[in-house]
């Protein structure tokens, strides 16, 4: 018995590698509205480890999903944009931009009304891409069956029957996945197999395995607004930090610093007790940040909570938000100021000069008019900044922004001899205020920057926008230094150690920001210019092939081939690559890979790049990258349908990823063969592989076998 489950478990691990992955399983159900309007449901489990991107991922990264509905025209109409369950939010220090992601489940619901009604069935079309250590590009069509009853009770039966039945194939795929997780467990194990297949897996890793799925951000069930402000902490917390410390820089303005004293001042003598003065600066305190919290409502509300999730990726949103952050830089550096009508503050002032817990609000909101024209840019940008982040991150930014000009109101209030030791105003409030201006302008740029890698138009490029920042830092050094005067500044005899170190810090960000014109990577503003492929030189000024830095030229390109990473010579079409691979007499790596394959650029940067890996793939061999998501369309006689899967087959990228899957029994990115140049494979392929040892000893194996 014991010979028959080890062979049983060999076969299964050898035919676990050679399979085609299949890490998203997909349920589907309808549900009617009324009698014309339903709602398609689709709904994601999917394997541990593995995560599936959002329909928002910005360009530049991961491949976003796409649904494309079939036939709408005559028969249908779709009633708004297809919505989500929250997804991750995650940097990618590989392609230098946000990725929006999924793991455990994901539902997508789409509400559709019916104008043809012998309409039966819908068709929705999906295409998506899925990662672990591997990317897979996946393209499904969902077939949904609309009910042909009219009444209303019975449609509301059929929904929480197909419901049920949904939530019940969930669960059966959850099971299935705690089961292969425990055989793992049981194949990991350094105990003999009668041990293992005698004993039970303990019920303590099964219960971890039933939470750790069970918990999923992306739990599949109807999610509301406020169940999606709890899926997402981390990133409102980051805002609301951003917006606190945003607050802290308002404090030291001109327009808000000299109201501390005053105001506190004023609740400490007039409010007749210390214990009623107290009160009286705590109800001031949350009054001011009811205000900023009611203006980031506002803007909520006017946007909309799901609209401004796509400010971010939106050209007209940018541009708009590039010129209002010019405009605030301007009034920072002194070009003018920004105030709200005089009439609003006399009106404010009037309800102010009433007793009682209104007037002590209308002080607040006194206090936010008049000093607009020092916080309204700041108001201004994190409003922007956490507008294009979407949901209710304006509202999180005010309360954060608030709470900042709110707390020294009410600490001063409980604590009066804490007065003593505030600086006294001075020319020194005029510096921060200047200084918010130029990283107000910077921050612009930015913006600009966005819309640009949108459209790919290349009109701000890595290099220019290196170059604007260069200059904006380095006049912002020049003005701590005392070297650029502007107006409102007071006379500076000498500098402050607080002000040199400032200026010292500025130089040397400057300073580090230069080496970024000839390649270097920037690793401590990644994700702010644009990615060093966006750019005139994208390996860099005075780009070396050999990576010395010195500059040399790269090796004559043969017909059909281009300079891949590193300057090594490769293919994008098999035929081509294994021809010149002839010519020449060396072996092929056949590379499966994807232009967004996370797993790929990282092999690419951190592998590829080590120099005896990179001497090999530059002398000893013929590199052809076949590239599975690449949108190209075939040309008409060229294009076919799949003897191995059925699918269409009409772009560049389905073309090879048709012959990975049909010659190698693989969907997955990246996956390395090395042949002879007749197409022969040499050694067993292999995937990612982030041990430099290991795939270096790969690659001399396979160059040793074609010898």
């Amino acid at each position: 018995m014991k010979k028959i489950l080890l062979a049983l478990v060999l076969f299964v691990s050898f035919l676990g590698q050679a399979q085609i992955l299949d890490p998203v399983k997909w349920t589907t159900s309808v549900k009617q509205i009324s009698n014309d309007e339903f709602e398609l449901v689709m709904n994601a489990v999917i394997e541990k480890e593995w995560h599936m991107y959002s329909q928002y991922t910005p360009d530049g990264g991961a491949l976003p999903a796409v649904f494309n509905y079939k036939d709408q025209k005559g028969n249908y109409t779709l009633l708004g944009k297809t919505k989500e369950t929250p997804y991750k939010k995650v940097f990618n220090d590989i392609f230098e931009v946000d990725e929006y992601y999924f793991a455990g489940t994901a539902k997508f619901t789409q509400k559709i009304k019916v104008a043809n009604t012998a309409l039966k069935t819908v068709k929705v079309a999906l295409e998506y891409q899925a990662c672990k250590e591997q990317c897979i590009m996946q393209d499904k069509v969902f077939t949904f069956t609309l009910p042909a009853i009219t009444v209303a009770e019975v449609a509301v039966e059929k929904t929480k029957t197909e419901t049920e039945t949904t939530q019940g194939k969930i669960e059966q795929e959850k099971t299935k996945i705690i089961k292969e997780e425990v055989e793992d467990v049981k194949a990991a194990s350094n105990t003999n197999l009668d041990t293992v297949f005698a004993d039970e897996i303990s019920k303590d890793v099964t219960e971890d395995l039933e939470k750790e799925i069970a918990s999923t951000p992306a739990e599949v069930k109807e999610v509301t607004t406020d169940e999606a402000e709890k899926e997402a902490p981390r990133s409102l917390w980051s805002i609301f930090i951003v917006a606190f410390f945003g607050g802290f820089a308002a404090l030291l303005t001109p327009c808000v610093f000299p109201m501390i004293p005053m105001t506190v001042s004023f609740f400490t003598k007039q409010s007749g007790s210390r214990k009623k003065g107290i009160a009286n600066a705590v109800f001031y305190g949350f009054s001011i940040i009811a205000i900023y919290v009611i203006l980031g409502l506002l803007v909520t509300g006017i946007f909309g909570a799901d609209a401004l999730n796509e400010l971010s990726t939106s050209v007209a949103f940018n541009v708009i938000f590039f010129v209002i952050l010019v405009f605030f830089a301007i009034s920072f550096l002194g070009g003018f100021e920004i105030v709200l009508p005089n009439s609003w503050a006399n009106k404010v002032d009037s309800q102010a000069n009433k007793t009682g817990l209104i007037a002590i609000f209308f002080m607040a909101l006194a206090l936010a008019i008049v000093s607009f024209s020092c916080t309204g840019p700041i108001v201004g940008t994190l409003l922007v900044e956490a507008a294009s982040s979407g949901g209710i991150a304006p509202v999180v930014g005010m309360l954060g922004f608030s709470s900042a000009i709110a707390l020294p109101f009410m600490l001063f209030a409980l604590f009066p001899s804490w007065m003593n030791s505030l600086p006294k105003s001075g020319g020194w409030l005029n510096t921060v205020k200047v200084s918010l201006g130029f990283l107000e302008l910077a921050l612009a740029f930015k913006f600009l920057s966005n819309a640009d890698l949108v459209l790919q138009a290349h009109w701000l490029e890595r290099e220019v926008f290196l170059v604007i920042w260069i200059v904006i830092f380095g006049a912002w050094a020049m003005y701590l230094f005392g070297k650029i005067q502007l107006p409102h500044d007071s006379p500076l005899p000498f500098l402050s150690v607080g002000r040199l170190f400032l200026a010292l810090f500025v130089s040397m960000f400057t300073l580090y920001l230069i080496p970024g014109l000839w390649g270097a990577p920037l690793k401590i503003i990644s994700g702010f210019p644009p990615p060093m492929k966006y750019s005139e030189s994208p390996y860099g000024v005075g780009y070396t092939n050999g990576g010395s830095g010195q500059a040399a030229t790269l090796t004559a390109l043969p017909e059909h081939a281009h300079y891949g990473p590193h300057g090594i010579i490769a293919f994008h079409d098999y035929e081509e690559g294994l021809a010149y691979a002839k010519k020449v007499n060396k072996p092929v790596l056949l590379d499966f890979t994807g232009h967004a394959c996370v797993n790929c650029r990282k092999m690419e940067e951190q592998v590829w790049s080590i120099e005896k890996i990179k001497n090999i793939l530059k002398n000893d061999m013929v590199l052809i990258s076949l590239y599975v998501d690449e949108k190209a369309e075939l040309p008409k006689e060229e294009q076919y349908v799949s003897e191995t899967t059925g699918k269409e087959i009409i772009s560049v990228g389905n073309k090879w990823s048709d012959f990975q899957i049909t010659r190698y029994k693989n969907n997955a990115q990246p996956y390395y063969i090395i042949l002879d140049a007749d197409g022969n494979d040499l050694i067993k392929p292999t995937s990612y592989t982030p041990n430099a040892d290991e795939y270096y000893n790969w690659l001399k194996e396979g160059v040793a076998k074609f010898k």
